[in-house]
This record gives structure tokens, sequence and C-alpha cells, in this order.
């Protein structure tokens, strides 16, 4: 069981670098199955600064961050990691786990819509409440799931932003949700390492190297139709996984 979640901690650290989102999508529903709630959402934090510090700092370029968004989405997750870190000590791991299912369903419609929008060439456009509502829903469902990528990432495709924009910001409000989520948990009595976690961090640091590799030969399209699939796949696997 602990290969099976250092190769789905491999494929979606792989995603992330590929996409810049994906890596909670892949490796969340595994995690849950294979060590609980609490050790799942734990090494999803260390992971996740791990990864995506890999992004930021080790690509030998300047990271292309849009720093109001960075900035607006992280100070309204504050609200949320409490939330997130309530509910992860006192909601059932069955519960939480179907959570993880319906988040991961959300961002494969989320890709879907943005996919269609593209196609006629009208883009939603971002209202006044998308960043508050990003920002806290990303923040609750960090601490209590792993999982904060599809609402920022709704929010930022509606921006229309490029894929680069897109993977750095995406890689920076990650690395601070990560941190704020740190003592989020610690006061709440849900912070577990698990036994495993130098073999994950193993795994996810040889996915990033990969995806940087696959994100450099993605073109516009190539780049949607692989977080398409991967992202369908991922959905098939929660449902799966909260069933058991």
């Amino acid at each position: 069981m602990i290969a099976l979640a250092a190769v789905a901690v491999f494929l979606g650290a792989s995603l992330q670098s590929a996409t810049g989102f994906g890596f909670a999508l892949i490796a969340a529903p595994i995690l849950f199955a294979v060590f609980g709630a609490q050790e799942a959402v734990t090494a999803g934090v260390l992971l996740g600064v791990t990864i995506n510090l890999q992004t930021l700092a080790t690509e030998r370029r300047m990271p292309r961050v849009l720093g109001g968004e960075l900035l607006a989405l992280v100070a309204w997750s504050l609200p949320g990691l409490a939330l997130g870190a309530l509910a992860l000590r006192e909601l059932s791991e069955r519960l939480l786990s179907a959570l993880v299912a319906l988040v991961v369903l959300g961002g494969l419609a989320l890709r879907l819509r943005a996919r269609r929008a593209r196609a006629t060439g009208a883009l939603a456009r971002t209202r006044r409440w998308s960043a508050p509502l990003a920002g806290v829903s990303t923040g609750a469902l960090s601490t209590s799931t792993a999982l904060s990528g599809p609402p920022i990432v709704l929010h930022l495709l509606a921006r229309d932003v490029t894929p680069e924009q897109l993977r750095d910001t995406l890689a920076a409000i990650f690395v601070a949700l990560a941190v704020l989520s740190a003592p989020a948990l610690l006061i709440s009595g849900t912070f577990e390492v698990p036994d495993a976690i130098v073999a994950l961090l193993f795994a996810g640091c040889l996915g990033q190297l990969l995806g940087r590799r696959l994100f450099t030969r993605l073109t516009g399209k190539g780049h949607d139709n692989v977080v398409l699939a991967v992202l369908a796949i991922a959905a098939l696997i929660a449902l799966a996984t909260s069933a058991i």
C-alpha cells in the first residue's frame, strides 16, 4: 500500500508540474485510503510545499506569478483554513473521502466549462465575489481534504491567464496555503506525519522533474487535453476509493 501511495504521489506531482494543478486530484484519494484523513492531509501539506517550491525556485527562470491574485486569494483563505481544520477533526473519514470525490468531480466539471467557453470565444467574467468565494473554499478544502485546487483554478481560468501564469501563480498559492495550513492543523490536533513521508517526498520530487519536461512540450490545446484526461481518471479513482 505504501508503494501505491508513492506511485500516486509521483503521478500527481508530474501532473502538477506539467499543468499547474492536479497533485491532490490524483494523490489525495489514494493517500486517504492508505493513511486515513489526518495523515493524508498532513502529507499533502508537506508535499505541497516541496513540489511547488521546486517549480518556483529550481527551474532557472523568472516565475510569472500574478501578485494581486496571490495576495487576494491567500488572504481570503485564512478563515477557510480554520473551518477546514475543524471539519477534519469532527467529521468521519468516510464523509471526508466522499467530499474528496465530489471535489475531484468538481475539478472535472470546471475544466469542461473552461474548454467550452474557450471554444465559443467567451470566457466567463470574474465577479466581485469570485476571489472571496474561491479563497474561503480553497482554505477549507486545503485543511480538510488537501484538495485546494479547483476553486482557485476556476477563478484564474476566468481571468484568461496563460499556462505559465496559471502554473506559477498556483504554485505560489499552494506554497502559501501549505505554510498556513500547518499551524491550523497543529492547533486543532490533527497534524500527523505518516511514517512513509520520506518515500513520499522522494516520489514527489521525481514527479516534479518529469512534469517540468512535459510542460515545455505542451501546446495550449495539448495542455487542456492532458488535464482533461487526467481529471477524468482522477474522478473515477476518487469515486472508487470513497465507496470502500
